[in-house]
């Protein structure tokens, strides 16, 4: 039977606990991350039947989303207009919380023009309430040490406009970033040149350990606070090319296991192409191999 006394240190304990800030509690608080997918694995088959495709996505356990191919001038997204669009993923219980954006097709054009597009993916992710805005892709003609300079110029101010707009503001790697240029990097540039509070990262693990010669694990401790978003996919162990998850020589396990997961918000399988079969049977062994070797690690 609980005595008196015990009974009143026990309401004291519970009333101490319930006037304490929310924030003291944030140590005992997992993360729970959604399983994502890059839709641009599935172009193909996003191109012939959006709706029947995210069904499917949806169907291999893929609770989340990175999207690609938004129409600012029509406001749509893969031909559906954007409010519409909402109302597919809904229905799904499914998210989209980052889009990567064609800003590269604007990098030398008047920046009048770079803005207007910003302002209407802008417009787009509210619609859709996706979290992030991402710059994915630097064309080849503007590879070079003075247009990276140029390009973190850039980053900065759409940064500054996007999250003045509420929403967060990305950069996405690929290998290009790590060429050396007489001793000089891109990727150095970008780190150094724009504003961590404005722009964050979002990490290719799969072309970071292609071409960096730091690990991911070695770039998100020397640059704390950045890398918001993963992306997620396998290198073949022969042509270093894409590869479906476990088919390839990056070691997820080891790597995730021990990896910061401090300030990730969201991450995103991939696979740009080299698929086994095709792109629909790539994402579903993936998914399969995720959800049974990798998943524990979110």
């Amino acid at each position: 039977m609980t005595t008196r006394r015990k009974f009143l240190k026990q309401s004291g304990t519970v009333a101490t606990i319930a006037i304490l800030p929310s924030s003291t509690f944030n140590f005992v608080k997992e993360k729970k991350f959604k399983m994502g997918l890059q839709l641009f694995t599935i172009r193909d088959a996003m191109a012939i039947n959006p709706v029947a495709t995210l069904k499917k996505v949806r169907e291999l356990g893929y609770e989340d989303s990175e999207l690609f191919g938004y129409d600012g001038e029509k406001g749509t997204y893969y031909g559906i207009k954007a409010d519409d669009f909402k109302k597919v993923i809904d229905d799904l219980d499914f998210s989209v919380t980052s889009g990567h954006y064609d800003f590269s097709s604007y990098f030398n054009k008047p920046f009048k023009e770079l803005l207007n597009y910003v302002d209407k993916c802008i417009e787009g992710s509210h619609i859709i309430n996706a979290k992030y805005i991402t710059w994915p892709w630097l064309a080849p003609e503007y590879r070079t040490i003075e247009n990276f300079k140029i390009l973190s110029e850039k980053l900065n101010k759409i940064g500054e406009r996007v999250t003045q707009a509420g929403l967060g503001f990305a950069y996405h790697n690929h290998d290009f970033e790590f060429a050396d240029h007489n001793g000089k990097m891109g990727y150095d540039i970008i780190l150094k040149e724009t504003d961590a509070s404005l722009v964050k990262l979002q990490m290719d693990m799969y072309w970071v350990e292609h071409s960096s010669k730091l690990s991911p694990a070695e770039l998100i401790q020397q640059n704390p606070g950045r890398y918001v978003m993963w992306h997620i996919k396998d290198m073949d162990k022969i042509t270093r090319d894409y590869s479906e998850l476990g088919n390839g020589s990056i070691d997820y396990i080891k790597m995730l296991s021990t990896i910061n997961k401090d300030v990730l918000q969201y991450y995103y399988i991939e696979q740009g192409g080299n698929f086994a079969k095709n792109s629909m049977q790539s994402i579903t062994d993936s998914a399969n191999y995720f959800k049974k070797n990798l998943k524990q690690y979110f």
